[in-house]
């Protein structure tokens, strides 16, 4: 098969982004986790794939871990596939609705960035009944996240805490994401995140980051908007409606989203 794909990163995040609205497409797990694959493929973090819309959305989004599985959201790779949707139907679209397995998200192009309305996020735990480099925070936003708070997040062990988190056995069998994050201030924190699906640490996470800034503010109170610090070195920002019950609302997501190449491969 001769595949057309578009190679982009978002603050570091990088996918593999293909047209698939005709749905003649049919790639296995093993095929994708070969494109993803840093030595014998294109390289990337995950796959997405543009499909047609099921209801009134402009497009429906897939969405697959550099392993190969389906995943049900990627903040990053949300921005990426807007702004690729976007350029796929018009070039001078400014907004896009698409179908993810979290819910319908819209995504509005700021020049080269694009800022992404979340899900309202779901499975509040905190202080969970197992430590491992502190206290364990839970979260899904769109994805189920572990959040944990450190002092000292350069020289924290991510491969090695993230992978006792994401494999403890209170996260079976589906496992979890884990976010290790330190405060700069109280608007401003530094995360680091160890990915399910990657099995390792990636340059960003915005459905990580996301959680994190929200159990910041349940934390210590932060009001919206909070900005993160990511390992790709960007800074993105997270905006939010606080409600009752340490509920939350009108959550967004904004931080680049950039074109790297396009290209054609044989699988």
């Amino acid at each position: 098969m001769i595949l057309n794909f578009t190679k982009m990163n978002g603050a570091g995040n990088d996918f593999v982004i293909i047209d698939n609205r005709d749905l003649d497409k049919n790639l296995n797990k093993d095929q994708i986790a070969r494109l993803c694959d840093r030595h014998r493929g294109i390289g990337a973090d995950g796959l997405l794939a543009v499909e047609p819309a099921e209801g009134e959305a402009d497009v429906k989004f897939r969405y697959y871990n550099a392993d190969g599985g389906e995943a049900e959201m990627c903040g990053n790779g949300a921005r990426c596939f807007g702004r690729y949707s976007a350029r796929l139907l018009a070039n001078n679209l400014k907004s896009i609705t698409f179908e993810t397995i979290a819910g319908t998200l819209r995504a509005e192009l700021i020049g080269d960035e694009v800022c992404i309305d979340m899900s309202d996020p779901v499975d509040l735990r905190m202080e969970a009944l197992i430590e491992v480099a502190g206290p364990v925070h839970n979260l899904n936003t769109g994805v189920p996240h572990a959040v944990v708070f450190v002092e000292d997040l350069d020289n924290c062990d991510i491969l090695k805490n993230g992978a006792a988190i994401r494999y403890h056995d209170s996260y079976a069998p589906n496992g979890t994401n884990v976010n290790f994050a330190s405060i700069i201030e109280s608007q401003h924190l530094s995360v680091r995140t160890y990915e399910r699906g990657v099995e390792g640490e990636t340059l960003a996470c915005g459905t990580g980051i996301t959680a994190c800034a929200l159990i910041h503010h349940l934390q210590t109170g932060a009001p919206s908007p909070i900005r993160i610090d990511v390992r790709g070195g960007e800074t993105l920002l997270i905006a939010f409606e606080p409600g009752p019950d340490r509920s939350f609302s009108k959550v967004t997501l904004t931080g680049p989203a950039d074109f790297v190449f396009d290209g054609v491969i044989t699988i």
